[in-house]
């Protein structure tokens, strides 16, 4: 064991765990942020997406070695409230149905968001076919991004 600091959703954390211990964990069971799923376990399908700088990052493939010193954002984190626009947006176009998969589907739109105010429908399919929905709603997630677009993106 071993103690280790970072920042998460703009508070100073520390935390005292194994060095090898995937990010995805500390999150979870020692800081109590449950939004970062556990998926896939190997990076592949995004539930476990947090945000870094406002880039995509998957948890479950980040040691907390390696997150150390390192500013983290988590759906917690996105907005208190869920006022930021990629969250209202994924609630005016329903976008969930079992739900598991979103925490991380709405921080990739975030994300996206910030890197273009007006994505288009291959830059939003790009950025999603990275992302595992197994109930398929990725063309309501598609609606969502063009209105949370519409509403001022990432904020």
């Amino acid at each position: 064991m071993a103690k280790f600091r970072l920042t998460v959703n703009a508070t100073r954390r520390e935390v005292d765990v194994e060095p090898d211990t995937p990010l995805l964990w500390v999150l979870r069971d020692r800081l109590g942020l449950n939004g970062t799923k556990y998926g896939c376990g190997v990076g592949v399908c995004g539930a476990c997406t947090v945000l870094e700088g406002g880039k995509e990052v998957r948890s479950c493939q980040v040691t907390v070695r390696a997150a150390a010193g390192r500013r983290f954002t988590t759906i917690e984190g996105l907005s208190g409230n869920g006022s930021h626009p990629c969250q209202r947006a994924w609630l005016e176009e329903d976008v969930s149905q079992c739900g598991y998969c979103q925490p991380g589907m709405i921080l990739a739109a975030a994300a996206l968001l910030e890197r273009s105010a007006r994505p288009t429908d291959a830059e939003v399919d790009a950025v999603f076919s990275e992302h595992v929905c197994r109930c398929g709603s990725y063309p309501r997630i598609r609606r969502a991004v063009a209105r949370a677009s519409a509403a001022g993106g990432a904020r």
